[in-house]
C-alpha cells in the first residue's frame, strides 16, 4: 500500500479540501525531508483562496506559503542538517545561480520557479522535500510556532524597514494597519531602535492592543482622518517613513504625511491596487517610494535572530490543519490582530 500524508489542497475558487496525497520519496542529493509543524497565514493565501492566477496554476494545489518544520531525513551531499533539527523554509523556488541569487537578493531571482502555495505546491502537508539551500535552522529557544512567522511576516518587515526605507534610530514612522501581521511586527521593530511610532487601526480594541505593543500614537482611521492627526503630531513637518501595505484611497494621504525627502515603502494593496497621485508633489517634495516584495534569506536569518533575542510575533489565533479555511475567513474579515498560525 502506498504511504500517504495529509495535505490541504485548493481545488478551485474558495474550495479547500483536506486530502491524502502520496508521501514524498526519500530526499534526493542536495535535498532534505521536512515534517511541517506550523503554517502561518498571509494575504498571499487569501489571494490564492480567491482564485488569483488560476490560469497559471495546476489544480489541485497544496496551499501554504510560510512555514516551519523539523528535518526527518537528509539527502546525499547535505551537510549542516540532521534529523530532528528545527527549520524554516524559503517560500519561493529560486534558482540559486542567477546574479540576484548570487548576490543574496533572493526575492529578485531571475529564474524563480514559483511561490510555494501560490504557483507550486506549498507547505500545508505533513512532509515534503526541499533543496537544502532553501532551508534555515531555527535558533535555540524559538518555538516552531513563532518561527513559522519568520519567512514572510518578520522578514518582509525587516527588508522593508532596513534594506529599503533604511529606518534609523530616533526617526518618526507611520505604520499603516498596525493590527495586521506585518503591522504588529513593524511596530515592534521600529520601537526596538528607538523610533517614534504612529499607527492606524480600524477599531478601539485594536487601538488598545497597538498601544500595549509600544506604539506612541494610535489613530482609528474609521473615526479620524489619519493624515490630519499625523500632521498635528509632527507639528506639520511630517514623518520620516511611512510603512504602507494597504493601497487604495489611503495611499495619497500617506504621501501627504511625509516630510520633505521622506520615504514611503509599500508591499501590499489590500484596499485596492490602483491609485492616481500628483507627480509635481512627488518631485517637489522629493519623496522616495520603494516597492517591496518578499525578502532575502539573509532577512529571514536576521528575523530569527531577533526572535531569539526576545522579539516574538503577535499570535492572533492558533488553529489545526482542518480549520485552515476558518483561519482564512478570519483573515479576510480584518478582525485579526497579529498572525494566524496553523499547527500540525
Amino acid at each position: 500500500m502506498t504511504e500517504t500524508v495529509r495535505a490541504l489542497q485548493l481545488l478551485g475558487d474558495r474550495k479547500l479540501e483536506l486530502t491524502a496525497i502520496p508521501a514524498p520519496p526519500p530526499p534526493a542529493a542536495g535535498e532534505v525531508q521536512i515534517a511541517t509543524k506550523a503554517v502561518a497565514l498571509n494575504h498571499l493565501d487569501l489571494w490564492g483562496f480567491r482564485g488569483m492566477a488560476f490560469a497559471k496554476r495546476k489544480m489541485p494545489q497544496v496551499v501554504g506559503v510560510e512555514a516551519s518544520g523539523e528535518i526527518t531525513a537528509v539527502g546525499a551531499g547535505v551537510s549542516g542538517f540532521k534529523a530532528g533539527d528545527p527549520v524554516v523554509m524559503y517560500g519561493a523556488l529560486t534558482c540559486g545561480t542567477c546574479k540576484a541569487c548570487r548576490e543574496g537578493r533572493d526575492n529578485l531571482c531571475e529564474n524563480v520557479g514559483g511561490i510555494m502555495g501560490f504557483h507550486v505546491d506549498g507547505f500545508a502537508r505533513d512532509r515534503l522535500n526541499m533543496p537544502a539551500r532553501l532551508v534555515m535552522p531555527v535558533p535555540k529557544g524559538v518555538s516552531l510556532r513563532d518561527a513559522s512567522c519568520a519567512p514572510i511576516a518578520f522578514s518582509t518587515v525587516q527588508h522593508m524597514l532596513f534594506d529599503n526605507a533604511k529606518l534609523e534610530p530616533g526617526e518618526t514612522i507611520l505604520v499603516q494597519a498596525g493590527g495586521s501581521g506585518i503591522g504588529t511586527v513593524a511596530i515592534k521593530m521600529a520601537k526596538a531602535i528607538g523610533c517614534t511610532v504612529i499607527t492606524t487601526v480600524g477599531d478601539d480594541e485594536k487601538a488598545a492592543k497597538a498601544k500595549a505593543l509600544g506604539a506612541d500614537h494610535v489613530i482609528n482611521y474609521r473615526t479620524e482622518r489619519f493624515a490630519t492627526i499625523t500632521r498635528k503630531l509632527t507639528n506639520k513637518k511630517g514623518v520620516d517613513v511611512v510603512f504602507e501595505h494597504v493601497g487604495g484611497e489611503g495611499f495619497n494621504e500617506s504621501l501627504l504625511v511625509l516630510k520633505r525627502g521622506g520615504r514611503l515603502v509599500t508591499c501590499g494593496s489590500t484596499a485596492g491596487p490602483s491609485i492616481t497621485f500628483n507627480l509635481m508633489q512627488l518631485f517637489q517634495q522629493q519623496y522616495k517610494i520603494f516597492g517591496s516584495f518578499g525578502a532575502s534569506m539573509k532577512n529571514i536569518r536576521e528575523s530569527l535572530d531577533k526572535m531569539a533575542g526576545g522579539m516574538l510575533p503577535v499570535i492572533d489565533t492558533e488553529i489545526g490543519l482542518a480549520d485552515l479555511e476558518r483561519g482564512i475567513a478570519r483573515l479576510e474579515s480584518r478582525q485579526v490582530f497579529g498572525k494566524i498560525v496553523v499547527t500540525f
